[in-house]
């Protein structure tokens, strides 16, 4: 399950803050460096905090592989394959697993691109298959993932784990789909309009489920009402995207909210912090395309995965329900 210390470790200062509104530095303070941590990876993604364990998951989609960090420790291996394990050589970009998350039991629970399912890591290190079909049809490749607090998991299932994403003759389902997977095992198709539907997240109450469309035509985080039965209402868009891909690298990725419901989003080349109310509060640039983001430590750290870069930031808030 683990491997030996990788190279490569170190803590130095990088990118820089951009303040638009004067609540951004109530969360973000304006003396806050952020930090490299571990460079030299491919395409990082996923980044989990295990309270528990005081340490970091993160995936590289491309590598197979997730790695674990320790604070004190650096980084080594946790995993490896992550999210391919067929004895056939995979012929896309990216294999390995993508989003992370613990249940509510505290079980490392994955998005395997390769394997194209959604899965839980076992104590015994065996896995047990969560979702892999929809209707009898496989699943695309799994991306991003949160749990519920009544243990229902909702995911996002574009094809970027495919060898030809979207026009992977492989594909068998003609939605890129947004899921809910009751504690019961129920799989249910909740969205099926999204082009690329990418990051998950709710508001603090659950009444709200954020995502984000990395489509380049439609890139945009979206805001979908929360029904009782878990279902979603009406949709909006919390914020486009759009003309910031005119200029940058990336796209709208991974996302997590803060205990006041603010919105932390990956995108092109920063993450984007919002105000409940959409309003964009500032940007923390990251140098390039950025795919995901965590909340760690004590809850008022955010860990970044930024290409072949783990970024921290201390904050001045903290995680919802962290």
């Amino acid at each position: 399950m683990t491997g030996d210390q990788t190279p490569g470790q170190g803590v130095s200062q990088f990118g820089r803050l951009e303040g638009l509104d004067p609540r951004f530095h109530g969360l973000v303070p304006p003396d806050s460096q952020l930090e490299v941590l571990a460079e030299g990876f491919a395409w990082l993604e996923g980044p989990v905090w295990s309270k528990a364990g005081g340490y970091l998951l993160f995936s590289d989609t491309i590598a197979n592989t997730i790695y674990r960090y320790d604070p004190q420790q650096g980084y080594r291996v946790f995993l490896h394959p992550s999210g391919y394990t067929d004895d056939k050589p995979f012929t896309g970009k990216e294999p390995g697993s993508n989003g992370l998350t613990f249940d509510p039991q505290g079980r490392l629970v994955l998005c395997e691109h390769g394997d194209r399912r959604v899965t839980r890591l076992e104590p015994d290190g065996s896995k047990t298959v969560l979702a892999d079909r929809y209707q009898g049809k496989r699943l695309n490749s799994p991306n991003d993932l949160v749990f519920k607090s009544d243990g229902s998991l909702y995911f996002t299932d574009p094809p970027y784990g495919l060898p030809r994403t979207f026009e992977d003759p492989g594909k068998e389902l003609e939605v890129n789909g947004v899921y809910r997977l009751s504690p019961e095992g129920e799989l249910t198709l909740l969205l099926s309009d999204i082009e690329a539907p990418n990051g998950i997240a709710f508001s603090p109450d659950e009444k709200t489920l954020y995502l984000s469309n990395s489509a380049k035509a439609q890139a945009a985080w979206l805001a979908y009402s929360v029904r009782p039965d878990g279902t979603l209402g009406l949709g909006r868009i919390f914020h486009d995207a759009a003309p910031w891909l005119r200029t940058r690298a990336g796209a709208p990725d991974g996302l997590k909210i803060d205990e006041h419901g603010n919105l932390f989003g990956a995108g092109p080349e920063a993450i984007y912090v919002f105000a409940p109310d959409g309003t964009h509060l500032g940007s923390i640039f990251t140098g390039g395309p950025t795919g995901n983001v965590a909340w760690g430590d004590d809850g008022s750290s955010l860990y970044i995965t930024a290409g072949p870069r783990l970024l921290r930031l201390r904050l001045t808030t903290r995680g919802a329900a962290f």
